[in-house]
């Protein structure tokens, strides 16, 4: 029997899809999910006490925290999240990622110091500069954003240099910062989302703009479809997410010619556009997850266990008309072979401590535990160089 987990879910709008769904998943799975609305929190400071109350009252202990933090509340927000970090309560995305995405120049400052796709973009505050920024980025058209907008607010297409500095002297007569970016010509109007919790791209759509309007956003009337990314679409998902710091993120991208530009990753991405589309179970997906971190997290397999040389973690896949396909987890045999199955990801699911009885499938991936030389036996040579360095030799504990 899997154990249960008490999970908190931080959100103002307890109603909205996103919310509801994340709630439904995690009591079809036999969990305890408890809404929380952000703003309700008091944060107590002492002296090697982090403390938490909720309506005035002291907050129960909580197995894991799952932000949903509005843009209008983000340093509120990113306090509460803190605090749970401090007291040592997984959360799903930390508050120093959700504060690192949020802002599209710091985001995007990050992200160009890796090998990462971007869109050209500038910065600049000086009525001087605005006109050779814009040529710095190729010359108009050019887009326009205000450092914090969302779902398509805040974004404007100049059609010449003109236009581009009235614009931007308007918003920064207003006090809003904004960025100039080079408009990427043959992605006009379509974008990409993809879906990421941990490690993995789950889901992908396509959204296009219709008629005249070149924002793709679905909260713009844009039409999606359910897509397949290639292996350099989903890398770059992962790693954009994983610098910014989140474990569950929405990466949007543009199809460029030289492939993809991450034009965003976000922390709190919604669900109802991407479960429509694709019509898959990105909640379920998600508390899942939180559930495998929760019950098998990485430090306690370093910190629990007593090894010797010679014993590490690493991922074995099960493809396509290996002997293992069919075979329950026991059959395998892969426990007589010093290796233990500590995660099972299949598809969207992630099964923490699977049964022995469960069969495997093609395309199973298997988080394990063992005799690293055991492990290197079971991959094929020909990928055995490509995911060397993800085996690692864990050092021996006193």
């Amino acid at each position: 029997m899997k154990p249960k987990m008490k999970l908190g879910i931080l959100s103002c709008s307890p109603h909205c899809y996103s919310t509801r769904r994340l709630r439904e998943a995690a009591e079809e799975r036999g969990h305890d999910p408890k809404v929380l609305n952000t703003l309700k929190f008091g944060i107590d400071l002492r002296q090697e006490e982090p403390d938490l109350y909720y309506r005035s009252k002291h907050l129960s202990h909580y197995d894991a925290i799952l932000p949903r933090i509005g843009a209008s509340i983000t340093y509120f927000g990113t306090a509460v999240v803190r605090q749970f970090e401090q007291m040592d309560v997984f959360c799903t995305n930390t508050s120093a990622g959700i504060t690192n995405s949020r802002d599209k120049l710091r985001s995007l400052q990050i992200l160009s110091r890796h090998r990462i796709g971007i869109p050209e973009t500038t910065f600049a505050r000086d009525r001087k500069d605005l006109l050779p920024a814009i040529e710095r980025v190729g010359g108009a058209p050019v887009i326009i954003k205000l450092l914090e907008g969302t779902q398509g607010v805040g974004v404007v297409l100049a059609e010449t240099a003109k236009v581009a500095e009235a614009i931007i002297e308007t918003l920064q007569s207003a006090n809003q910062n904004v960025l100039i970016q080079k408009f990427v010509a043959e992605s006009k109007g379509r974008d990409v989302r993809a879906f990421v919790i941990g490690d993995h791209v789950v889901a992908s759509m396509r959204r296009v703009a219709q008629g005249s309007e070149f924002r793709s956003n679905v909260h713009r009337g844009g039409v999606t479809e359910a897509i397949e990314l290639d292996e350099v679409y989903s890398e770059t998902a992962v790693r954009a997410a994983q610098i910014m710091g989140l474990r569950v993120a929405g990466v949007d991208m543009l199809e460029g010619h030289d492939g993809p530009q991450v034009m965003e990753v976000n922390s709190s991405p919604g669900l109802e556009g991407i479960e429509t589309c694709t019509q898959l179970d990105i909640a379920g997906a998600i508390v899942d997850y939180i559930a495998a971190q929760v019950n098998f997290p990485e430090i306690d397999i370093r910190q629990r266990l007593t090894v010797s040389r010679g014993y590490g973690v690493t991922e074995i896949h099960i493809p396509e008309g290996s002997e293992y396909v069919g075979r329950t987890v026991k059959e395998s045999g892969l426990h007589d072979r010093d290796i233990n199955v500590l995660t099972l990801y299949r598809g969207t699911s992630v099964i923490p401590n699977p049964r022995s009885a469960r069969p495997l499938e093609a395309g199973d991936r298997l988080l394990c535990f063992g005799k690293l030389e055991q492990m290197r036996a079971m991959i094929p040579e020909k990928s055995r160089k490509k995911r060397r360095t993800k085996m690692k030799e864990l050092p021996p504990q006193d």
